[in-house]
């Protein structure tokens, strides 16, 4: 399993475009078979700051993710409402070591 925190930060008048855009993606998303789980969380005291926390069943999974039309579409609609590049950070799976999510 593998584990990627994107950490994302949108101007403040996209806030809500870019909640839209990411719902639609997460909710494609969580269809794939690769992914075991895709969250979207807005931080509470800053609603400008999200983070994707997306669980990979494979290593190949990601690259799969990337390639589906309800990604591009993701990624070109939010580009512009980006305050500044998104950023990930990579996690290996511990506990529990055989989840299925």
């Amino acid at each position: 399993m593998l584990v990627v925190h994107v950490h994302v930060r949108v101007k403040p008048e996209c806030v809500e475009a870019f909640r839209e855009a990411t719902l639609a993606n997460a909710r494609a998303s969580v269809k794939e078979p690769g992914i075991a789980r895709f969250d979207v969380v807005q931080q509470v005291d800053d609603p400008t700051r999200f983070l994707l926390v997306e669980a990979y069943r494979n290593e190949q999974a990601p690259a799969r993710h990337k390639e589906t039309v309800h990604y591009a579409a993701w990624r070109d609609t939010v580009a512009l409402m980006m305050a500044e590049p998104r950023s990930s950070v990579k996690f290996a799976n511990i506990f529990p070591a055989d989840a299925d999510w």
